[in-house]
């Protein structure tokens, strides 16, 4: 359960070695969350995560897991719920691909789709499932603003994202009165690994910054969070200009 300051005790991260995701396992650990799932493909890179949180001071266990194949979500969630109740699940995992060779190749394209989309959809509704079945805790989903309006320069990863942050939406609609909260976090361009060598855009945010976000939201029990805040206004700008304009700024 979380406690009195709504700091979780336990967390599961779905894509245990996202960036994003250790920032804010880091930053939950020094406040009080002591109990750590990190759930991805087996590697050195996970077990290194795994060692860095347990020198905090956390108990920390790793799950096989692999966004790409929903059929073993069940079994593998279930591990862990299996073990005791879960307070935060923070679905973390996500590929944002190579848009220019995306395009000429389409299962690359597929593969961008099915990682962010079809496998956030499967292990969001099992994770939503044990949740609600213990009767509390909170889902949170890493979306981005790339979902808010497609871009002729990211259209791919942001489709797949515009899919799961609706998806996110309507799963928190459902979940409302039963004890389960779910939270959409909506980050700008974080520097991070997975952005390395692209173009900064305006307001990039970094994984650390993100953290506190959701450390916030958490405490607020808030359903749909902005990183940098900022964003919230920009986007409901773009989101609501011509296409015909939209389609000449240089985004």
């Amino acid at each position: 359960m979380k406690d009195a300051f709504g700091i979780p005790q336990s967390l599961l991260v779905l894509g245990g070695t996202s960036e994003i995701a250790l920032a804010t396992a880091r930053r939950l650990v020094a406040r009080r969350t002591r109990t750590v799932w990190l759930a991805g493909r087996p590697s050195p890179a996970l077990e290194g995560a795994a060692g860095q949180l347990r020198g905090l001071g956390a108990e920390v266990r790793t799950v096989a897991f692999d966004a790409l194949d929903p059929e073993s979500h069940e079994a593998a969630l279930g591990k862990v719920f299996a073990e005791g109740d879960v307070d935060v699940v923070l679905l973390a995992f996500g590929i944002l691909g190579d848009q220019a060779h995306d395009e000429r190749e389409p299962l690359n394209a597929v593969r961008v789709a099915q990682t962010n989309y079809t496998g956030a959809v499967s292990a969001g509704l099992v994770s939503a499932r044990a949740l609600q079945a213990q009767g509390h805790g909170s889902l949170v989903v890493l979306s981005s603003v790339a979902g808010e309006r497609a871009r002729r320069a990211n259209f791919i990863y942001g489709s797949s994202k515009a899919g799961l942050d609706a998806f996110a939406q309507g799963l928190g609609d459902a979940l409302h009165g039963t004890g389960v909260h779910v939270m959409v976090v909506r980050p700008g361009f974080v520097r991070s690994r997975m952005t390395a060598g692209r173009e900064e855009a305006p307001l990039a945010t970094t994984p650390e910054a993100v953290a506190t976000a959701i450390e916030l939201g958490l405490r607020r029990r808030a359903e749909t969070v902005w990183v940098p805040g900022a964003l919230r206004v920009v986007m409901s700008a773009l989101r609501h200009l011509p296409r015909a304009v939209f389609r000449r700024l240089p985004v």
